[in-house]
């Protein structure tokens, strides 16, 4: 009995690693058989061992195959490598590809996932981007997003907004970001000022704050102002029904529960050692739980780069992702918990991000010790001179020790002298106020009075 029973389990399994569906699960496996649970997993455990079925994914993503099918992970990803598995993937194309009515979503994804017991990326692979993506030495949190702002603006705001249909070139970004405003009638340039605007306070926030809940919604609200007809809904847990276009996908409409399911996000991800496995584990999440009326996609790729700012990490610029590759790893997600294909694009954009920031990560081998020491003072410096204070009666009134004035002083002469309308944000200094103070000639930073 039990050897047939076997042989029916093996048959079933080989078919559906073959199909559209993809490899089953033990749930699925239980139905087909018409036996009871127990009795499948103590058979799935003995064909495991016996290196007659492989087991992937954790949780109620556990999925089995023939041995026969497995793809071995090795510790660089790369086209054509094996990872991801190619037979696992084409599995989900495919399903993702069915109509409409044929399709069924999952609906378990975060509670399985146990922080440093689980893993949504390979362990290899998140290892490997860590060792690549980290700056060397010991540098105050997010000192690699400040070296990189300027640049990173205008790249992860063009291609976030990109993924959302936004028309602007990266030229017509650019040009954008110098003015500092736009039309408000043109929902693009919104759009991407939002971004700027959002990414901005990223940076300057999250070092002090950490990776919080009220960071997630406060992102959300600047990502979203003058885009949502409710402007109480920015930064809101949603009270509406959402659907996602071109999915069977239905997330869940309680309030109280999205709340609550934001909160466990969050908390799981700050106790994700690997920030690069955190980043990924907060893009697919907050995705998947649609905690706002609108904006979540922008809202969970800004959020991806929390954990890589907090460890000095290169940013995640979504850099030349294509539209139809991001939508196809959302559905995976949305309707199957299968983060295969997203890993992939991960894994590849992340690649891409390392390498256009890899000059800014290499000059961190020797911290700037008067820049870590005086962050406080210098905020409270070019806040003063811009206000219309004269930088050495500033610098004066610090009461900073003799050996380090002269050092502080290149250094905030140094910011003053690059402060602009676009990285002014990093001091708490709005738009107008830096643009008024530029355009009178940076007065304060002389000895010769003031404008």
């Amino acid at each position: 009995m039990a050897t047939d029973l076997s042989a029916k389990l093996l048959d079933y399994v080989e078919r559906r690693a073959k199909s559209a569906q993809g490899p089953p699960r033990a749930a699925e496996i239980t139905v087909h058989l018409g036996v009871s649970r127990p009795a499948v997993n103590r058979l799935l455990r003995a064909l495991v061992d016996e290196h007659r079925l492989e087991k992937t994914g954790v949780g109620p993503q556990t999925r089995y195959r023939p041995c026969s099918a497995v793809h071995s992970q090795p510790q660089a990803v790369s086209e054509g490598d094996g990872w991801p598995p190619y037979s696992e993937a084409q599995a989900l194309k495919a399903a993702l590809s069915a109509p409409l009515g044929t399709r069924a979503p999952d609906r378990s994804f975060v509670h399985a996932y146990e922080p440093d017991r689980s893993a949504l990326l390979p362990a290899q692979v998140a290892e490997e981007l860590y060792r690549a993506g980290r700056a060397q030495g010991q540098q105050p949190a997010g000192t690699v997003a400040r070296k990189v702002l300027e640049q990173l603006l205008i790249d992860l705001s063009w291609h976030s907004s990109r993924l959302e249909g936004n028309r602007k070139s990266l030229l017509d970004t650019r040009k954008l970001f110098e003015l500092g405003h736009g039309d408000a009638a043109d929902l693009d340039a919104v759009m991407l000022l939002n971004h700027k605007e959002a990414i901005e306070f990223m940076v300057d926030a999250v070092p002090e704050q950490g990776l919080t809940v009220p960071v997630i919604r406060n992102l959300h609200a600047l990502l979203m102002q003058g885009l949502l007809e409710d402007p109480a809904a920015l930064g809101s847990i949603r009270r509406r029904i959402v659907t996602i276009d071109g999915s069977v996908y239905q997330p869940s409409n309680v309030p109280s529960l999205l709340e609550e399911m934001l909160e466990q996000i969050v908390i799981k991800a700050r106790r994700i050692r690997n920030p690069i496995e955190a980043a990924f584990f907060l893009w697919v999440n907050i995705a998947y739980l649609q905690p706002f009326e609108d904006g979540n996609k922008r809202t969970s790729r800004l959020s991806a780069n929390l954990p890589l700012l907090l460890h000095n990490c290169a940013p995640l610029s979504f850099l030349e992702v294509g539209v139809s590759d991001y939508a196809n790893a959302m559905l995976g997600v949305y309707e199957q918990e299968n983060v295969i294909l997203a890993a992939e694009l991960f894994a590849a954009t992340y690649r891409r991000s390392i390498d256009k920031y890899r000059v800014a990560l290499s000059s961190f081998g020797t911290p700037d010790p008067i820049r870590s020491r005086y962050r406080a003072q210098l905020t409270d410096v070019v806040q003063r001179v811009v206000a219309n204070e004269l930088l050495e009666v500033v610098i004066a009134s610090l009461g900073l020790p003799p050996p380090d004035v002269e050092a502080f002083t290149r250094l905030a002469k140094e910011e003053l002298s690059h402060l602009q309308i676009y990285n002014c944000a990093r001091y708490r200094l709005a738009i107008p106020a830096v643009e008024r103070w530029v355009a009178a000639g940076r007065p304060g930073l002389d000895s010769v009075g003031r404008h």
